[in-house]
């Protein structure tokens, strides 16, 4: 309960995240719809110390055809030329970064990180001074509440 209480804050404190309609809260993931946008979402704090600075998100977009499109807020600024990785299970990506944000390369690599998601228990995102670990429990029914959620907008 106490981790679905702080990804309601995270995003309710997160303009760019506001959310119209809660999916439901999944373990330690959660799924919202913004009707406006339009779009859904699966969200998650990482563990430790970043919590209340990052998140990943894996997003669906309908009117753009983007599905399980994966967004990672950095708990600081990725510099410039620095590679930002993310470990899923025994799978490894070396995501675009610019700034806070980092997102995977294409949208092969989205797939195989979707596919990832779904087979592992932790997931973790590093940079130049930053590591941050992701509890993936939940993160399945997250994904498929957002991906539904948005099939009637």
């Amino acid at each position: 309960m106490r981790s679905a209480l702080a990804i309601f804050c995270l995003v309710a404190a997160s303009a760019p995240l506001a959310a119209k309609d809660s999916l439901g809260v999944y373990s330690n993931w959660a799924a919202f719809r913004d009707a406006d946008t339009p779009r859904c979402y699966a969200i998650a704090k990482p563990r430790g110390r970043n919590a209340n600075a990052a998140f990943a998100s894996i997003g669906t977009w309908p009117k753009q055809n983007i599905r399980n499109q994966l967004h990672i807020r950095l708990p600081q600024a990725a510099r410039e030329g620095t590679a930002v990785r993310l470990r899923i299970g025994r799978e490894s990506f070396q995501l675009a970064a610019r700034g806070r944000d980092a997102w995977a390369q294409d949208r092969q690599m989205d797939a195989a990180i979707a596919a990832a998601l779904r087979s592992a228990t932790t997931m973790r995102i590093s940079g130049s001074g930053f590591s941050d670990r992701y509890d993936l429990k939940g993160v399945a029914t997250a994904m498929d509440a957002a991906v539904v959620g948005c099939a009637g907008l």
